[in-house]
């Protein structure tokens, strides 16, 4: 099995501005996340973006729209050189009690089946207790970046293993261990 780098998108990887990232033009990413997924990458991590994508659900913009980001992302990736291996998202709402929805673990569960990862031997860097909770129960180690929300959201009671600047502190990290 293999081992995983589990990525929460806003906040971590990208610019979040406060409201939803739904055109390629307001993708940006954070200083130092393409060389932190170049030396990842190198190591033969998997690189599996996870990210709740709820604006879809309240009509603020539509899969189509989120599919036109993570193309922009995913080009400007390859271009250094750098293989997503996948992009999991959950379009609902949080009433809508589905599993996929962060802090639950389905888009985590489907990516393990999917990609022959080892959990335990895997890692999630997110932003947002939610994040944090959902490795945790997947029996990842968590990584707790201060870009993004820097875990205020406060909606799970959870610790992380680790709390970094950013996430090239956490690559840095993971790549010590």
């Amino acid at each position: 099995m293999d081992k995983a780098i589990f990525i929460d998108r806003d906040g971590v990887i990208n610019k979040d501005f406060g409201g939803y990232i739904s055109r390629p033009e307001d993708f940006k990413f954070i200083e130092g996340v393409i060389e932190a997924l170049k030396n990842l990458n190198q190591r033969e991590f998997k690189l599996i973006v996870i990210t709740n994508q709820g604006g879809i659900a309240k009509g603020e913009y539509t899969e189509q729209d989120l599919e036109s980001v993570h193309k922009k992302m995913v080009s400007l990736l390859e271009n250094e050189g750098i293989r997503l291996t996948g992009i999991y998202y959950c379009p609902h709402h949080t009433s809508d009690n589905c599993d996929c929805r962060k802090p639950r673990t389905g888009m985590i569960e489907k990516a393990v089946k999917e990609h022959n990862i080892d959990p335990k031997k895997s890692f999630f860097i997110g932003d947002k207790t939610t994040d944090i909770q959902a490795g945790k129960d997947m029996g990842c180690m968590t990584f707790l970046v201060k870009t993004g929300y820097g875990g205020r959201d406060k909606i799970c009671n959870v610790e992380p293993d680790f709390i970094v600047e950013d996430f090239f502190e956490a690559s840095k990290r993971i790549l010590e261990m």
